[in-house]
């Protein structure tokens, strides 16, 4: 056990103890998180309270199935920057547990994703409507359960999903509003479902779901290389950062160390991933509030950008680029120079576009006050990356849980306190300044070096967990192995899954036509959280 889980969770073994509930430590998976425990599925629930009492942050959830029919039931807590899993195990004959959800709002749909895939049903969960499965398969049958085939059993067409029950208002001058699931744009498919008076937004319901790909299903059997090619796939434009959190968390599992300039590649990688999606949330939000010259502007620094991602790494998203044990092609010298230089340069046009940005009264008056996320209603979503530091919440995987190379890097503090869509914009801006600056302190320092370290199967039943600050925020991801070095579990945490229940909240009392800008300045992806 660290000195910083000792130090962080001392509040919660505190209160489990007071609480009468033994918890058994239990081997923890390598990597990000230091410590696990055990407790029985009775007071499962329990210890959701007590972890919720003691101040931590709920994190992750996901089951497994494990040997003679049981079913674990995994939930990742955070406090002062450490990781604690915990688990408890249900009989698959009868896997009834009771929930998190009424302490940890952010447990809601992940607990819901594992009774539509494992069969878990939470016995005091508020909403037990289905919610990944949607009606692609039947109601006793669960995808992620051993005997479910890879392929299904999918009848000769899907029926619609017409029965799901939306929550209903009525009253005077109430009326409703479907959106999709099919949009106008080139955008993943969702429903919005809306209530309103007027044009004033009384609640809104997501109901997402529609590009369910089983990545976890699939994952199953397939060796490290192929799992890492499958993580950055989970959510195209994170693409880096799935593959690094996928490679870490089979890193630690297998013992190994990936060489140093191997490791800054990544980070390089990954700022470029960060600046160039930021670039492109900047344009496309002013667009939606009718600023075309900012949406033009900044789809040409993205382009510009990506181009050069191109030519120095082989791919305009940089995909493929991370492989287990290093990186799969180098940086050549002769990119560093033209890289800088590129680095320059944009810090200057970013910097004159958004002095115009901020200069526009009829533009930051749509931004302004739009769509407020309380710092609150973040902390008890769970809310990282942009929208919770755009909603005062400093949290960043880079500084509170150190990694290499960040851990001999100085990554800026990026923090505003309003909670609107002009925030989670400067956030952006900020977030793309500080990026750069990392940029040229990595290829300042970029060691010398081999880029990869030879890949050993680690045995059977090794576990790895990784956490990665992507663009959206903490992604966590856990792996664990079977026999012949082949995957036995994979499930990586998207940020989407926090930040998607925000945009139900902020858009209350805003009007409809503002739908569209709060929407994008959440930016939550639907591939990342439909697994």
């Amino acid at each position: 056990m660290s000195a910083a889980a000792v130090t962080s969770f001392a509040g919660l073994f505190d209160r489990l103890s007071a609480a009468g509930i033994a918890s058994e430590d239990v081997a923890a998976p390598a990597g990000a998180v230091r410590q696990a425990v055990q407790v029985v599925a009775d007071d499962w629930g329990r210890l959701g309270q007590a972890a919720q009492a003691a101040g931590c942050r709920w994190v992750a959830g996901w089951g497994e199935e494990r040997a003679e029919g049981m079913i674990r039931v995994n939930a990742c807590l955070e406090q002062g920057g450490a990781y604690l899993l915990a688990q408890t195990e249900v009989n698959r004959r009868h896997p009834v547990l009771p929930s998190h959800t009424p302490y940890f709002p952010a447990a809601d749909r992940p607990e819901r994703h594992t009774q539509d895939l494992f069969g878990v049903a939470f016995s005091d969960h508020p909403d037990a409507r289905r919610w990944t499965r949607h009606q692609a398969w039947a109601s006793a049958e669960y995808p992620l359960r051993h005997d479910f085939p890879v392929a299904g059993r999918p009848p000769e067409r899907t029926p619609a999903d017409y029965r799901y029950k939306f929550l209903g208002a009525h009253g005077s001058g109430v009326y409703e509003i479907p959106v999709g699931p099919v949009h106008a744009g080139i955008i993943e498919p969702g429903h919005f479902r809306f209530q309103a008076v007027g044009e004033t937004v009384l609640h809104l319901e997501e109901r997402l779901g529609y590009v369910h790909k089983g990545i976890e299903k699939i994952a199953e059997g397939r060796d490290a290389i192929a799992l890492a090619r499958l993580a950055g796939r989970v959510s195209g434009d994170s693409t880096v950062a799935h593959a690094w959190a996928a490679c870490m968390a089979m890193e630690a599992a297998a013992g190994i160390t990936p060489p140093p300039r191997a490791i800054w590649l990544r980070a390089l990688l990954c700022e470029r991933e960060r600046v160039a999606n930021h670039l492109g949330d900047i344009g496309a939000i002013v667009n939606d509030v009718g600023f075309a010259f900012g949406f033009y502007q900044f789809g040409r620094l993205r382009e510009t950008w990506q181009r050069s991602s191109y030519a120095a790494f082989g791919h305009r998203f940089m995909m493929d680029a991370i492989v287990p044990g290093g990186v799969a092609r180098d940086l050549a010298p002769e990119r560093i120079e033209p890289m800088r230089a590129e680095v320059a340069e944009l810090r200057r046009q970013v910097g004159k576009l958004m002095a115009i940005i901020y200069d526009s009264p009829s533009l930051t008056n749509r931004l302004l006050t739009t769509g407020v996320l309380t710092a609150e209603a973040a902390r008890a979503l769970g809310c990282m990356g942009y929208v919770g530091r755009a909603s005062s919440l400093d949290f960043d995987v880079r500084r509170q849980v150190p990694y290499p190379p960040y851990d001999s890097l100085p990554v800026e503090h990026v923090l505003h306190n309003t909670g609107d869509v002009n925030a989670r914009v400067r956030v952006r801006h900020d977030e793309i300044m500080a990026s750069l600056n990392l940029i040229e302190a990595l290829l300042a320092r970029l060691p010398t070096g081999a880029i990869q370290t030879a890949w050993i199967a680690p045995a059977a039943e090794s576990a790895g967990i990784g956490s990665i600050e992507g663009w959206r925020g903490e992604i966590l991801t856990h792996v664990r192995f079977g026999t012949d070095g082949r995957i036995a579990r994979f499930f990586p945490r998207d940020p989407s899954w926090t930040t998607w229940p925000a945009l139900e909240v902020l858009i209350d009392n805003n009007i409809v036509p503002d739908f569209p800008v709060c929407n994008k300045s959440v930016n939550g992806s639907y591939s990342g959280q439909d697994l």
